[in-house]
């Protein structure tokens, strides 16, 4: 009787230990139908020109201080919309000289709130989905109706 019990846990434990190693079969963050859930809405892309949206960039740069609390503090939003600011990607020469300087000037506020995204998921997936890598966002704005554009210096993914 005690070979048989000793025989039996063996097998539940060779059962368990075969269980915990093979692969889970997850679904990856690559997933828009994950990235969906995570971000709990849809993440709308558009291509813009920072020359064009300077004004728009710059006043969103500026309330970045102010941004950094609501990201901090952001868990639903009902819209995410992502600027790609092409022609101010790294491989185009970076930000014009107006951006730039407003880029500048409120650096240690820009890492902050690249640091607040990094650790808020449903926005961290939002860019990550979009292929943006921190490092080139600019600022965000919320547009106030439960919604936030996210400034990109960077071209879409192909």
């Amino acid at each position: 009787m005690m070979i048989i019990a000793g025989y039996r846990l063996r097998s539940i434990a060779i059962v368990l230990l075969i269980a915990a190693l093979a692969p889970a079969n997850a679904q990856g963050l690559q997933s828009s139908e994950t990235v969906d859930k995570i971000v709990g809405s849809d993440v709308k892309a558009e291509e813009a020109r920072a020359s064009a949206d300077a004004d728009k960039v710059i006043a969103a740069i500026e309330k970045t201080g102010e941004n950094i609390s609501t990201v901090r503090k952001t868990s639903r939003l009902d819209k995410v919309d992502i600027v790609f600011l092409s022609d101010a990607a790294i491989s185009e020469g970076g930000p014009p000289p107006e951006i730039d300087a407003k880029v500048k000037e409120h650096e240690a506020e820009v890492a902050q709130l690249r640091q607040e995204i990094e650790g808020n998921a449903m926005l961290y997936h939002a860019i990550d989905s979009r292929q943006v890598l921190l490092r080139d966002v600019l600022a965000v704005d919320f547009d106030g109706t439960n919604g936030i554009v996210i400034y990109a210096a960077a071209k879409p993914a192909q």
